[in-house]
């Protein structure tokens, strides 16, 4: 009786304990310091509105006041980094060829219409510019402005350079970086640990086995930035026999409590890619603290007629 007793208080402490700290993480953990927050981020520029990872693309969403702008970065074969999602170059511009076995002088142009990866049968029909911009021009073209790095690929130089590049322009405060890849993350923190990071598809992972098991208030965490998919927003592609698998990942994943309490941590919780108003409104109304979107004018109308500001 007596070790049943012990075993039952000793649970029943752990849990309430854990529940007050997944409300009062600072109770355990120092808040991280946010030097910006982004409500509004245009995913590769604004992939919907304007060709892809372009400078037009670019300059449109900061033109609208968009928070971040999200983009790509790649090596060419004569160690320039520029921004491009895909590592060939086929389905962007129609020559299949490596960026990394090009010249940056050798980059063909954009096709004059690409697919939008995240809106079903929807193209965009791009105007002038179709040139692959270096990431130098980005941080040149818009030095106030929050950017998304996503490192593409697992190349030691590649992450070397980026972070050259952030120094050198003095974004180190303004800047996230990382991958799904956890390699490619702790890489990224290695090289340069004052560039904040995101969680890698490992770590968040490990993130939702903590938060469901109570132990994700007792545990510190070093990336500052949560990135993640919204599952639901996969079943308009798929047969209703793999509705159940996503709408699992769906249930586990887009939950407030989880939200709510990294938030209170200073991590904050961007939602992609969501390019329909009844998903932005979900997003938020679970906490999200930004979405990222292919139509960023879409996204600054929800945002204004529903009273939600940009920090822009």
């Amino acid at each position: 009786m007596c070790a049943a007793v012990y075993v039952l208080s000793t649970v029943m402490g752990y849990v309430l304990t854990s529940a007050l700290l997944l409300k009062c993480p600072t109770l355990l953990h120092r808040r991280k310091r946010e030097p910006f927050l982004s409500r509004h981020i245009s995913h590769r520029g604004g992939a919907g509105e304007n060709l892809e990872n372009t400078m037009a693309a670019f300059k449109h969403a900061v033109d609208l006041g968009t928070d971040m702008l999200e983009l790509d970065c790649h090596m060419t074969k004569d160690e320039q980094v520029v921004v491009s999602h895909d590592a060939n170059l086929e389905r962007s511009t129609g020559i299949s060829a490596y960026i990394s076995d090009v010249a940056y002088a050798d980059l063909p142009p954009y096709l004059c219409k690409l697919g939008v990866t995240f809106q079903r049968e929807c193209v965009c029909e791009g105007g002038e510019d179709k040139h692959i911009p270096l990431l130098r021009d980005v941080f040149e073209a818009f030095p106030n402005t929050p950017v998304n790095i996503d490192i593409k690929v697992n190349n030691d130089t590649l992450i070397k350079k980026v972070s050259e590049l952030v120094v050198k322009y003095d974004r180190e405060h303004i800047t996230v970086w990382g991958n799904s890849s956890n390699q490619i993350v702790q890489k990224c923190y290695k090289e340069n640990p004052r560039i904040p990071v995101l969680f890698s598809m490992r770590r968040v992972l490990m993130l939702v086995g903590l938060f469901y098991t109570g132990l994700l208030p007792f545990v510190p965490l070093k990336e500052q930035f949560l990135e993640i998919p919204m599952p639901s927003i996969v079943t308009k592609y798929m047969t209703r026999s793999q509705h159940v698998i996503t709408w699992l990942a769906d249930t586990l994943l887009m939950r407030r409590a989880l939200f709510n309490h990294l938030t209170a941590r200073g991590i904050q919780v961007y939602v992609w890619v969501l390019n329909d108003e009844k998903d932005f409104k979900r997003a938020f109304d679970l906490g999200a603290t930004g979405v990222m979107t292919d139509f960023p004018t879409k996204l600054r109308d929800f945002m204004e007629k529903n009273g939600t500001p940009n920090m822009a």
